[in-house]
């Protein structure tokens, strides 16, 4: 029987549609089945591994960050979505070791995680995006204020052309600016306000600017504006001020239909917040917020009105200030002992 090595939730594109959906996957030492359900006993497919080929970064889809590909020795290509970047780095780790070892003749065992601080001679942008947002050695974000807007987590392109000659990953100013386009042309940049919005625009070569009022920041960074309103630019409340505790992918139940359905959460502290979002559509407007200031939250062994789906297993439950039960699934033990833990340190400390 294979080796099962690695599941969890990922969105994957359609062959047919083209839609982009979530699915669990798991990854075994020869092939990657995906299913429409977690408690699905058959695969919605199967894709193998031998002869396959990752391509990650993907750059098939400009308006999609944190994609892969992986193309079979028949020439499909199969694309997948993580929600986060560390989510993705940890399936496409695994899946290429699985495709090496199986095309060694090898049983699959993963490589030691230690990293080395320099990056090779070809430029990884996974690794060095990983790299500037590093706490004590990254780009630092800060709160810049221009013209009558503040915006809260974010950095100039100068600083980010600074950091990376300053790390010896660019020989000098125009070679550190290709560098933070290739970040930016994948999604791990974002422009932040007009003068950085039209430099994206405007079609040059190097669409990151070396000038004090282009602003930018992580995508995957607590960034929000005050101050001003636009179609682009909405006033960010209060709740998305806290930085990035945790994030990925949990099974909740609905309030009314009560039945479930797999969403992207965001948990910031200060003030204590738990957002989540449809994975499929990114995490621009969330579907909901948990306010997480003096709320339980506990492990359940089941949910009293569950329906539709077997949720059996690594179920918790948040309870708020204002009595509001919120049911939620984990993909294993595991993980569910961590979000617990994560969630009852945020309620206890974040105002």
């Amino acid at each position: 029987e294979p080796k099962q090595i690695k599941e969890g939730y990922l969105v994957k594109k359609g062959t047919v549609l083209n839609s982009w959906k979530v699915v669990w996957v798991v990854l075994s030492d020869d092939g990657v089945e995906f299913f429409k359900r977690k408690a699905d006993s058959a695969p919605k497919g199967m894709i193998p591994l031998k002869g396959a080929v990752l391509t990650s970064p993907c750059q098939d889809f400009s308006k999609r960050t944190l994609v892969f590909k992986l193309s079979t020795a028949k020439k499909q290509d199969h694309f997948f979505q993580a929600t986060h970047l560390e989510e993705r780095e940890s399936w496409v780790k695994d899946i290429k070791r699985a495709i090496t070892c199986l095309q060694g003749g090898v049983k699959f065992a993963r490589k030691s995680t230690r990293r080395s601080i320099r990056l090779p001679d070809t430029i990884n942008l996974s690794e060095l995006y990983i790299l500037m947002r590093d706490q004590e050695n990254g780009v630092k974000e800060q709160k810049l204020e221009k013209d009558r807007r503040v915006y809260n987590h974010c950095f100039t392109g100068g600083t980010v052309v600074d950091w990376l000659i300053s790390k010896d990953k660019a020989r000098n100013r125009p070679e550190a600016l290709m560098l933070a386009t290739g970040l930016l042309n994948e999604g791990f940049l974002q422009p932040a306000g007009d003068v950085s919005k039209e430099g994206v625009e405007g079609g040059a070569v190097s669409t990151v600017l070396d000038e004090p009022n282009a602003l930018y920041y992580f995508a995957d960074s607590g960034f929000f504006c005050e101050g001003y309103s636009s179609d682009e630019d909405v006033i960010v409340k209060e709740e998305f001020r806290g930085n990035i505790i945790k994030q990925g992918c949990l099974l909740k139940q609905g309030h009314r239909r009560k039945n479930w359905k797999v969403r992207k959460f965001i948990l910031r502290n200060d003030p204590a917040y738990i957002h989540y979002y449809d994975p499929t559509k990114g995490d621009e407007y969330p579907l909901g917020s948990i306010h997480l200031r003096g709320s339980v939250i506990t492990a359940v062994e089941f949910v009293p009105d569950a329906k539709r789906y077997d949720v059996d297993g690594n179920l918790f439950e948040i309870i708020t200030s204002d009595e509001t039960h919120y049911f939620l699934q984990a993909a294993t033990s595991e993980e569910r002992n961590e979000w617990i833990k994560a969630i009852h340190t945020v309620s206890k400390t974040g105002k």
